[in-house]
């Protein structure tokens, strides 16, 4: 049987070098699940695979996308499961990594089959969301979608949005096309959770931040600020930046609310984790532990 083995964990965690040293021993590539390591413009902020690491070990989905592209976890979802046919062909068991809680449902359960919204309903709420703000929008949703507009995030502009351009587009609730139903896919799922004790981890995120100041995040902030308004830009470190540059913060407080926001970060990537009873948890420096429960599972 055919085995996905998937490493998740919340950020700054170190996923990235402890899948690598489990990919070597198995002789395998890994197939990133960071929805922001894909993009190519950004790989300080994302704490993308370096150079040295994708030459120890071969990654896709990392730098492959540009940040003006539109992508999905619909998309991720086609893309991944048609590579694992050719990855599965070569070997009995794949790799996955990452931290994206929605990239790795997408591929472990599917998602629900939402249509691609097109180019020009896309440009009209954006257009929308600048002139007439969020505020107004979520409003709107509650007209037209009460069912989602209970639940969904109403400070988050991208799922308000895109719920939005749904209804506009099709005529139909965005909720309609939720289903949550799980698919059934043609090899066996073994996750692996990396964990540590919370003072351990936050010092792991503070020092991972003023590492990323060190190798250029702002130089790299700095080079995108112009599309700050792309969704692919709205992520912890460069939000914070941009703000910097603004004039509304100093650098100091930059830095300060980047760690503040990667450990409110942290604990959301936990609470998702753990309302799943199938991960298997393991210090991330426990390589020989991990290596032999994949070996005993698979």
């Amino acid at each position: 049987m055919k085995t996905l083995v998937v490493i998740l964990g919340p950020t700054g965690i170190g996923k990235t070098e402890t899948s690598i040293n489990v990919a070597e021993h198995f002789s395998i590539p890994i197939v990133n699940a960071d929805s922001r390591q894909i993009f190519y413009e950004i790989p300080i902020g994302t704490a993308a695979p370096t150079a040295e690491q994708q030459r120890r070990v071969r990654h896709f989905f990392v730098g492959t996308h540009h940040i003006q592209d539109y992508y999905s976890a619909s998309l991720y979802e086609q893309d991944v499961i048609g590579l694992l046919d050719s990855l599965f062909a070569e070997s009995d068991i794949a790799m996955m990594c990452g931290g994206s809680m929605m990239y790795i449902d997408a591929v472990c359960n599917g998602i629900d089959d939402i249509p691609t919204v097109d180019e020009a309903t896309r440009t009209l709420m954006k257009h929308r969301l600048a002139e007439e703000g969020l505020p107004a929008l979520v409003d709107e949703l509650r007209r037209l979608d009460y069912e989602h507009w209970q639940v969904v995030d109403k400070n988050n502009p991208r799922r308000v949005v895109h719920a939005l351009e749904i209804c506009h587009m099709t005529g139909k609730t965005y909720s309609s096309f939720r289903t949550n139903q799980v698919r059934q896919r043609p090899f066996r799922i073994l996750k692996i959770g990396l964990t540590a004790p919370r003072d351990i981890l936050y010092d792991r995120i503070n020092r991972r931040v003023l590492k990323m100041l060190d190798e250029g995040l702002v130089d790299e902030a700095r080079r995108v600020y112009h599309l700050r308004e792309l969704n692919a830009l709205n992520t912890v470190g460069y939000k914070e930046l941009f703000e910097h540059f603004d004039g509304l913060t100093t650098l100091d407080e930059a830095v300060y609310k980047i760690q503040s926001n990667s450990r409110r970060y942290c604990r959301k990537q936990q609470t998702w984790f753990k309302k799943d009873d199938s991960i298997a948890w393991f210090a991330p420096q426990n390589i020989k532990e991990i290596i032999n429960y994949i070996e005993n599972n698979r």
